[in-house]
């Protein structure tokens, strides 16, 4: 197809994400990619500042990851996961159970990071079942958080703000403690707990489960909170008997400058869920790692097993690519590469506090944020971007960055240089 063609043919029949059929957005054709670089089929290459939502953390094309694929592609592409296993599975397994913190020792696998959620929130459900405790099925979370788009997901993203107040006559309804106001590295206010201490306090008895994103808040505002609220929360959880879930979909494998956000403050939680950057990009795949007793108890009840089971559930091209991923992260200086994005963030990002339009702008590990006073025009923001060479997708008032880690000071400097041009130009407009 020539470009035309294919603009034209998308225009006409795809319905692409948080889209509009009779006013869309432009797109962009994408001809390929290689480490940073995004190279379109006009020709015109971008600097990719999102890592495509957060996964892409060893930039495109990596070759030991795309030789893992092939190979794996010439022994396994895919096989049922029930009453079956393979190689690739279990090396994952193994390697998640090492890796994250110390307790968690169980992995079922899953498509995606909503599918995870889901399944995560089941098995807070059916804990309880398994435990005698039926009554305890609902769930609190925090406002200003994203789980997700599937329908359970949305039940706990924020009610007010979040993508999906459309669905709030349907959904289940849970509670919604206040979001966290001491920010990561201010000094800690007591009462910032308490929104959340009183919630639990009233309905412990018919909570199964609290549901937050360790620190780092995404989608639904890109906010960094304090590890201690993080600390307090796990404290209550024990308290009160609840199931602690820590939704890591988007900050998992180094990205908050931690390999886990739980690590910030050295909590461990019954349940976590991971996705995203788990293969480095090239496949869809998420997981969820239990306390084994989580599992005990579950097959203890009715009907004895836990009721999920996804087709592609552990994808052999998905687990082999997920290892090399996980390997390649632990065997190189992610730390260093993370620390200096965060350091080059900072002052790439900064020129654009002076902004009367830029309401803050806050940067954590290799995550970059400049939140606007009003939301932005989407169409003319991307092509300015695109024109500059970039490719940075905002939402709502959040212009933000999550770029691969392998990023070069220069090509950072560039990135973070649009930003602030187009962002200053938006200014004249």
């Amino acid at each position: 197809m020539t470009h035309d063609e294919l603009l034209a043919f998308d225009r006409e029949h795809i319905w692409h994400p948080y889209t509009s059929i009779t006013q869309p957005l432009s797109v962009y054709a994408v001809e390929s990619a290689a480490g940073v670089r995004i190279r379109l089929k006009d020709g015109r290459e971008l600097i990719d500042g999102m890592a495509s939502w957060w996964s892409v953390i060893h930039g495109y094309n990596h070759p030991l990851l795309t030789a893992t694929l092939q190979e794996q592609a010439a022994r396994l592409s895919h096989v049922m996961f029930g009453g079956l296993t393979h190689e690739p599975a279990v090396q994952l397994a193994r390697s998640l159970v090492d890796i994250t913190p110390k307790g968690l020792d169980l992995v079922f696998f899953a498509d995606s990071g909503s599918v995870a959620v889901e399944v995560a929130m089941k098995m807070a459900i059916q804990y309880f079942h398994g435990a005698g405790r039926p009554e305890k099925k609902r769930f609190l979370t925090i406002r200003s958080g994203y789980h997700g788009d599937t329908l359970h997901c949305m039940s706990v993203c924020d009610p007010v703000n979040g993508m999906h107040q459309l669905f709030a006559g349907v959904l289940p309804q849970y509670y919604f403690a206040e979001r966290p106001r001491c920010c990561f590295g201010d000094v800690w206010q007591e009462e910032d707990i308490s929104s959340f201490s009183q919630l639990m306090e009233e309905h412990h008895d018919e909570l199964c489960g609290v549901i937050l994103e360790p620190i780092v808040q995404g989608a639904g505002g890109m906010r960094f909170y304090h590890p201690e609220y993080l600390r307090r929360v796990r404290t209550l959880c024990d308290h009160y008997g609840v199931l602690l879930i820590a939704d890591e979909i988007a900050t998992g494998f180094g990205r908050s400058g931690k390999l886990f956000a739980c690590n910030h403050a050295d909590v461990v939680p019954d349940l976590l869920c991971v996705g995203k950057a788990l293969t480095g990009g090239y496949l869809s795949l998420a997981a969820v790692i239990a306390r084994k007793e989580i599992g005990e108890m579950v097959s203890a009840g009715e009907p004895g097993v836990f009721m999920h089971g996804p087709t592609f559930m552990a994808n052999p091209l998905a687990c082999a690519v997920a290892c090399s991923s996980v390997q390649l992260l632990l065997d190189s200086d992610w730390q260093t590469q993370v620390h200096t994005l965060e350091q080059g963030l900072e002052q790439g990002l900064a020129p654009c506090r002076e902004f009367t339009s830029v309401e803050e702008v806050r940067v954590l590990g290799g995550i970059g944020v400049v939140e606007m006073k009003e939301p932005v025009d989407m169409e003319w923001i991307q092509a300015g971007f695109v024109e500059k060479g970039v490719w940075v997708r905002p939402f709502g008032r959040l212009v933000y960055v999550m770029p691969p880690y392998c990023i070069e000071t220069e090509d950072l400097k560039i990135l973070t240089t649009a930003i602030c041009d187009v962002l200053a130009e938006g200014q004249l407009r």
